[in-house]
């Protein structure tokens, strides 16, 4: 399934202390390629999936728990996790009852 997902993290930010840092783009860490995962969104060059990743931290894993649990994974990989969901997020339509 293709969706055409707004990436906002690639405007710029004032950081902690005052300067200016770039946010990180979800797209340039996460793909989907019908021969891996069945077609999952993974973390490019892996096999690990992002829905995977957000369900540990669902689960209360913390950043450096899931960094010591899955080698492959970079920080990197985590904060481009949440932004997609975000993203995914932002696409459903709120349905009331």
């Amino acid at each position: 399934m293709e969706y055409n997902l707004i990436d906002p993290s690639h405007q710029r930010r004032e950081g902690r202390r005052g300067g200016i840092e770039m946010a990180i783009r979800w797209r340039d860490y996460i793909e989907e390629r019908k021969g891996v995962m069945m077609g999952k969104p993974v973390f490019k060059g892996t096999r690990l999936t992002v829905d995977h990743i957000l369900n540990e931290m669902g689960a209360g894993l913390s950043a450096p728990e899931l960094l010591e649990n899955y080698p492959t994974l970079r920080p990197e990989h985590i904060q481009a996790a949440l932004l997609y969901a975000a993203a995914v997020v932002a696409l459903d339509e709120t349905i009331y009852a």
